[in-house]
């Protein structure tokens, strides 16, 4: 083993039917073990606040060591891990295979877990996690719905605040009338035969978002890959369970896994290629489930068959070359990474495929916006995920152009509210994803 794991990090199953798992006593061993490990490194400082609340914690105690510290402060730490994995994934030198063995977000996600299966879990939260009955619920009254939920509605969102605890002023995701299957059924692209990719098949997974939410992110893939030849089918059997992951609810996780895959297997045996529109969606389908369910032959084959909507457009132009019909786009672009792709350790293909654009002018962003899924709008952490994402808002707001991009959704309006709170700030209207600006650049109307 070489000081500093230079190897290529690793991550084990994880073994969450052991009954040690979620036991009380050897968590708190687990959570000592790792923490005086961060304490003596603190190389992630500036990640989230899980880390500078846990050095806190210490340099405030009696021995300013964490023997002085009481293991219910413990509590603080945890609940500001959003599991975005940037600390496994970028900043952690003792990850395995270094013999220290650290995974923190791993870890944190078993004291979730341990939490619910002692009764400790928020109805309200629950709630908040179950993404596809909530988009289907709130799919036949969209207006109401976004009406309801706008950050103008004083009246409403004071409700919201009080009853489901979710920050007034936090930008929350608009529904659609019309799910991104229907929308995608009844607006076909037609396929470009003489495109170099033709003869290419890929199942677009909508996820919940690009089902119920942001849908013309998938109407923009299909145009896309449609011009590049590549025959495309819209599917989404339910959610990915990310939302369940973040609450330790890794029984609903499983659950949710098992149908995707039974819906996509029949795809897969006929060597379609498997698309996931959102970068935390691609997350679950190519690392996590295969570790929550390590022996499940059928996870395995899916993982290795999924692509991010980025990677594989990427990988197109690599292989077969693209489609010509790319046309500058003017004002340049701040190209957000969000922390669920850079987590799929892919390299930074969004970046990437807008280079693919004509006299691009590509402005990378590798910090994390702050926002964390549902925990950024929660109010307990609203003020703390835009301190989080601050940075990067100065970043966009200084760099002057024209575009803000990002493959979360989430996070690119989240960027947008902290540049709304930056004095002199322009802040655009909307922002994107990056196959959105592609789409824009191929001339696709719409978009």
């Amino acid at each position: 083993m070489r000081e500093g794991s230079l190897e290529a990090p690793v991550r084990h199953p994880i073994d969450w039917r052991d009954p040690d798992f979620i036991d009380p006593q050897k968590i708190d061993e687990e959570l000592r073990r790792v923490f005086d490990v961060c304490h003596g490194c603190r190389r992630c400082f500036n990640l989230c606040d899980s880390f500078p609340r846990l050095f806190d914690l210490i340099d405030e105690s009696n021995t300013m060591e964490l023997d002085s510290v009481d293991s219910k402060d413990f509590k603080s730490v945890i609940d500001a891990c959003t599991l975005c994995d940037m600390c496994f994934m970028t900043k952690c030198p003792y990850v395995p295979p270094h013999e220290f063995d650290l995974d923190f977000p791993h870890l944190m996600l078993r004291v979730h877990t341990a939490e619910r299966a002692n009764g400790k879990k928020s109805f309200v939260e629950d709630q908040l996690s179950e993404t596809d009955r909530n988009g289907k619920l709130a799919r036949p009254i969209a207006g109401l719905a976004n009406w309801a939920t706008k950050r103008s509605n004083n009246l409403t969102r004071s409700v919201l605040e009080i009853v489901a605890k979710i920050h007034k002023e936090a930008e929350l995701p608009k529904y659609q009338n019309k799910p991104l299957e229907q929308l995608a059924n009844a607006t076909e692209p037609s396929i470009s035969s003489s495109a170099p990719a033709y003869g290419r098949k890929a199942v677009l997974y909508a996820t919940c978002y690009g089902n119920f939410n942001k849908t013309e992110i998938g109407l923009a893939t299909n145009a896309v890959l449609a011009i590049n030849g590549v025959e495309t089918h819209v599917l989404h059997p339910v959610c990915c369970g990310m939302p369940k992951l973040e609450k330790g609810n890794l029984d609903g996780v499983q659950a949710n896994a098992k149908a995707v895959t039974a819906a996509l297997k029949p795809w897969i045996e006929k060597d379609f290629d498997i698309i996931a529109l959102m970068p935390s969606c691609a997350l679950m389908l190519k690392f996590e489930w295969p570790l929550i369910m390590p022996h499940d032959a059928d996870i395995k084959r899916l993982a290795a068959a999924t692509f991010d909507i980025s990677e594989y457009i990427i990988d197109i132009s690599k292989k077969e070359g693209l489609a010509d019909g790319l046309k500058p786009l003017s004002g340049g672009i701040n190209m957000h990474l969000a922390c669920h792709a850079r987590a799929q350790n892919m390299g930074p293909k969004a970046v990437d495929l807008l280079k693919l654009i004509p006299d691009a002018d590509i402005h990378p962003i590798e910090r994390c916006s702050g926002h964390g899924g549902s925990w950024g709008v929660m109010k307990e952490n609203f003020d703390t995920a835009l301190k989080v994402g601050k940075p990067v808002a100065r970043t966009a707001s200084k760099s002057g152009k024209q575009f803000i991009a990002s493959e979360c959704p989430l996070a690119a309006d989240h960027i947008l509210q902290g540049m709304e709170r930056i004095e002199g700030a322009t802040v655009p209207d909307r922002t994107y994803h990056p196959v959105e600006l592609f789409a824009m650049a191929y001339g696709i109307d719409g978009v």
